[in-house]
């Protein structure tokens, strides 16, 4: 097995929260301290911190200390482009299912909780909402 696929799962578990992609887009803007990502995410400090201390640890993020504040940026700025690439393989296959539910409108669709849904639905929510590991805000 090559050796960097170890370190790529890590980075993608890192990834796999919303809100750690949440932190990396808004971090591309420029270094930020935790209590304006706090504001800015409208969450708390230490759940932000707690954030940043997994992501760091992957390597995704470094911090550097100004007085008492610490100003977290972007380790590499390529993470964004790997983020910015999967976004677009996620809205091609979006459109894909939606395409395909298209052609088939009456056959795909079954009862959930009382209401018609398309199974193409679920699948594209699966497809971007994976199951959080670490923090769960």
């Amino acid at each position: 097995m090559d050796p960097i696929f170890p370190l790529q799962a890590e980075v993608l578990k890192t990834l796999s929260s919303p809100r750690r992609l949440e932190i990396l887009h808004i971090l591309a803007e420029g270094p930020k301290e935790v209590g304006r990502l706090a504001e800015e995410l409208g969450i708390s400090q230490p759940n932000v911190s707690q954030h940043l201390s997994v992501m760091r640890a992957a390597g995704l993020v470094e911090g550097e200390r100004d007085g008492r504040e610490v100003h977290y940026r972007l380790a590499d700025p390529d993470i964004i482009v790997a983020c910015d690439i999967m976004k677009g393989v996620l809205q091609r296959r979006i459109a894909r299912l939606a395409d395909m539910s298209a052609e088939h409108p009456a056959s795909n669709h079954h009862s959930a909780g009382g209401r018609e849904v398309a199974p193409t639905q679920g699948a594209a929510t699966r497809a971007i909402n994976p199951v959080e590991r670490g923090v769960n805000e």
